[in-house]
């Protein structure tokens, strides 16, 4: 039951997210945003998820995964729904944040969470529960094509996924369950310490993973809508197509890692994120970018749940401890692409920001390239 309640709540996380990344464009749309108006809106929540990081680490450690889980996604679901009735673009700016910061505040209790249950079955599972993400987000996005499709307004949209959300919080709930009291608090206390080689070279490689993954949660279908130019309805088919090859790739990633060892998939997601982005950079139609984004979502697929496994495996710190400090590095990478995209957007076009994420694809092999000798003694 545990690990079902779990996997509901990393689905339900995943659906409040691409409900949101699904309708980006009908704001932009409703509140007449250019492409750099709109990197500075969507530059809240990513700022909200980093602010979030340390209070969330903090909370976990003082209440226990459990109450910031269920608080969490409680005021996640709420967040959105403020989001979709949003009358005017700070409005939306001020929720967006707000919706950063309860994300964040789910992805480290959630994250807690898991790895107290992959350390109980002795095995890799982490992945599995950010598939489940993944595969909440790929039937997000095609409900939000549908809405679109019918032309329900966003704030009709999240009142549903608000619906959603209460049944599954109210039901499974009963399987949130508190650590071992010697699970966190080992060492005497809460104590936030400096992040050796392994911890800063973990976070950057999920800084380039989560800096392509901001890339395509937040600007795959604006780019559908302005360079690729598909009709209306199409317009989510590439968001659908990245979201559907992660998820995919997420549940194959254990077993991946497992025959072929986590170096050597974080090495080739790298090279799959490259060679997608450029795919859809120099051929920009629907035929071509559609399988690049299939591509993109494969290579991103495994980076954050392997980068996290190993964090939370690391000798030298507490899982959640560890698993906090990656993940504030890492987010750095949230906070500096969709912003970074739209402004550079405002320069060189879409096309060009895209081939300039494209070479963060590439450094995500690098830097596990650059780290892997450390990544194998830290966690042996």
């Amino acid at each position: 039951m545990r690990r079902l309640s779990a996997g509901v709540f990393f689905f339900l996380t995943g659906l409040c997210f691409s409900s949101w990344a699904s309708r980006i464009p009908d704001f932009q749309e409703r509140f007449e945003l250019s492409e750099g108006q709109l990197g500075s809106i969507l530059l809240g929540m990513p700022l909200g998820s980093l602010l979030a990081l340390p209070m969330a680490a903090w909370a976990v450690f003082r209440f226990g995964s459990k109450v910031v889980v269920l608080i969490g996604m409680s005021f996640y679901v709420l967040a959105l729904l403020a989001i979709g009735l949003s009358p005017a673009a700070l409005v939306l700016a001020t929720m967006v944040f707000i919706f950063g910061v309860m994300g964040n505040m789910m992805n480290i209790s959630l994250n807690t969470q898991a790895l107290g249950i992959e350390k109980d079955y002795g095995r890799n599972i982490l992945s599995s529960f950010h598939g489940l993400w993944s595969l909440a987000g790929f039937f997000g996005a095609g409900i939000g094509a549908i809405m679109v499709y019918f032309e329900f307004s966003p704030g009709e949209h999240y009142l549903l996924v608000l619906l959603i959300g209460t049944l599954l919080i109210g039901y499974f709930q009963k399987g949130i369950v508190s650590e071992p009291e010697n699970r966190e608090t080992a060492g005497g206390g809460f104590h936030w310490k400096k992040p050796d080689k392994v911890i800063i070279q973990l976070g950057m490689v999920g800084f380039c993973g989560m800096m392509c993954e901001g890339c395509m949660f937040d600007w795959s279908g604006v780019y559908m809508a302005k360079v690729v130019q598909a009709p209306s309805g199409l317009i989510p088919t590439g968001y659908v197509a990245y979201m559907g090859a992660m998820a995919m790739g997420r549940f194959a990633a254990d077993k991946l890692a497992n025959r072929f060892g986590k170096i050597l998939v974080l090495q080739f997601s790298g090279m799959a994120v490259f060679a997608g982005l450029m795919l859809a950079v120099l051929l920009p139609n629907i035929w071509t970018v559609i399988p690049g984004f299939l591509m993109v979502g494969f290579g991103t697929a495994a980076v954050v749940p392997l980068t996290y496994s190993l964090a939370g495996n690391a000798s030298s710190y507490s899982p959640g401890i560890a698993l906090a400090m990656v993940s504030t590095i890492s987010f750095f990478g949230f906070l500096l692409g969709p912003p970074m995209i739209g402004f550079i957007a405002e320069w060189v076009g879409l096309q060009g920001s895209f081939a300039l994420i494209s070479l963060v694809g590439l450094l995500i092999s690098f830097w596990v390239w650059l780290g892997k000798e450390n990544f194998s003694v830290a966690v042996s």
